[in-house]
């Protein structure tokens, strides 16, 4: 099924940068998401080997050696992100990643896709995930966030 996915996006990645190795890709979706405005710790992905951006129609993806699950402790709430890849559509002016495939949410048992995450509203300082079955909810974007951005964050507000 994850080969399927593969192909049926392989048109949407001509014209795509593509970036290889754990370092640089690291690099490169921390400065996606932060010019989305998202925390780095909301794709907390692990030896990554490809992340690929196609800038015209914001397409995305990226490919990890073996899956990845990280438990959200202050959301008591445990992610898991696929082996294959985790892939995404990027509007940046709306602060939006859509058509997630990739990444699921396990809460009281289930495993339910996540296929949208925004911030709607910049002020509120929360960030909301869509589920596949049309439910959303909102978390603060401090549940996100790296050490490092959590430190310079308490620095600006003091």
């Amino acid at each position: 099924m994850a080969s399927d996915l593969q192909k049926s996006h392989e048109n949407e990645r001509e014209g795509a940068e593509i970036t290889y190795g754990a370092e640089d890709c690291y690099r490169k979706i921390t400065e996606l998401l932060q010019n989305l405005g998202f925390p780095n710790g909301v794709l907390p992905l692990k030896e990554l080997e490809e992340f690929g951006y196609v800038r015209k129609t914001g397409f995305a993806w990226m490919k990890q050696k073996a899956p990845y699950e990280h438990y959200f402790s202050s959301m008591k709430l445990l992610v898991s992100y696929a082996t294959e890849e985790v892939t995404a559509y990027v509007e940046l002016q709306k602060r939006k990643l859509k058509n997630i495939n990739g990444v699921k949410g396990k809460k009281l048992l289930i495993w339910v896709p996540t296929v949208e995450m925004s911030i709607e509203d910049p002020t509120s300082n929360t960030i909301y995930f869509k589920t596949s079955i049309g439910i959303g909810k909102s978390f603060p974007i401090s549940a996100f966030m790296t050490e490092e951005e959590k430190h310079k964050y308490l620095e600006k507000s003091n």
